[in-house]
C-alpha cells in the first residue's frame, strides 16, 4: 500500500524517553505509514532535541514525520508536515508558513472539514470516533465520520480510541487511513500489533474493491 495515511502511529510517552524510542522504531519496522510526534509538557527546546531523535528513526525508514501544533518545531527539524487542531495557528496562515509540507488538520464537523479543505489542508483527522484516555475530546460518532469523508476530496483518517478489536467496524467509512496511539505505544509486542492491524486494514481495502 502506497497510502501514507493506512497505519498512522501518534505517539504518546508511557515510560522512559529510550522506551519510548524503542517503540518507535519497532512500530516504523513493522509497517507504520506515517509517524506523529505529540508532545505537550516538553520546553521548546527539549520538544526539538526529541523532534530530532525521532526525525532519525523516521528517516531510517522513509516515513513521514508530523509534528503536533508546532510549525516552528516542524521548521527547525525539517519534518514531513505538521498537524493542527482548533486551537493553533488558523489554516490558512499556517500553510503559508509552512510551504508545501503536509498539513493536517483536525476536524469533528463537515462545516470545519470543508473550510480546512478550502484552506489548504492536505488531510482531516476526525475523532475521537472511540472513547479515549489519552485526550481528552468530544466523540465523533461513526455516521459523522463517514459524512465528512464523504463530503471532502482530502483523505480523512480517523482517530480515537482505535485498537485491534474495534478496527473492523470502520470498514465501510471509505477513510484513508486510521491514526493509533495507545494500541501500539502500549503494545507488548508493537512488532504483532502494527501488523495484525495492518492485516485488517488490507482486509477492508480488499472488501471494498469487491
Amino acid at each position: 500500500m502506497n497510502n501514507p495515511f493506512t497505519l498512522y502511529l501518534v505517539t504518546h510517552r508511557y515510560g522512559t524517553e529510550e522506551t519510548f524510542l524503542q517503540t518507535i522504531e519497532q512500530a516504523c519496522q513493522a509497517g507504520v505509514t506515517m509517524v506523529q510526534l505529540r508532545e505537550k509538557e516538553l520546553s521548546t527546546r527539549q520538544f526539538y532535541e526529541l523532534a530530532q531523535r525521532v526525525k532519525q528513526i523516521t528517516d531510517r525508514y522513509h516515513i513521514p514525520l508530523i509534528i503536533n501544533d508546532r510549525v516552528d518545531i516542524c521548521l527547525a527539524v525539517d519534518a514531513a508536515g505538521v498537524h493542527i487542531g482548533d486551537d493553533e495557528l488558523p489554516v490558512a496562515t499556517t500553510r503559508a508558513l509552512i510551504g508545501d509540507k503536509i498539513l493536517g488538520v483536525s476536524a469533528k464537523t463537515l462545516g470545519r472539514a470543508q473550510e480546512a479543505q478550502q484552506q489548504g489542508a492536505d488531510y482531516l483527522g476526525i475523532g475521537a470516533v472511540f472513547p479515549t484516555q489519552t485526550k481528552a475530546t468530544k466523540r465523533t460518532p461513526l455516521n459523522v465520520l463517514k459524512e465528512i469523508t464523504k463530503g471532502v476530496s482530502i483523505p480523512t483518517v480517523a482517530i480515537g480510541g482505535i485498537t485491534e478489536g474495534n478496527l473492523p467496524s470502520l470498514a465501510k467509512s471509505k477513510v484513508a487511513g486510521v491514526a493509533v496511539v495507545s494500541e501500539i505505544m502500549q503494545a507488548q509486542l508493537v512488532k504483532d500489533k502494527v501488523t495484525a492491524m495492518r492485516n485488517i486494514i488490507e482486509q477492508w481495502r480488499e472488501t471494498d474493491e469487491k
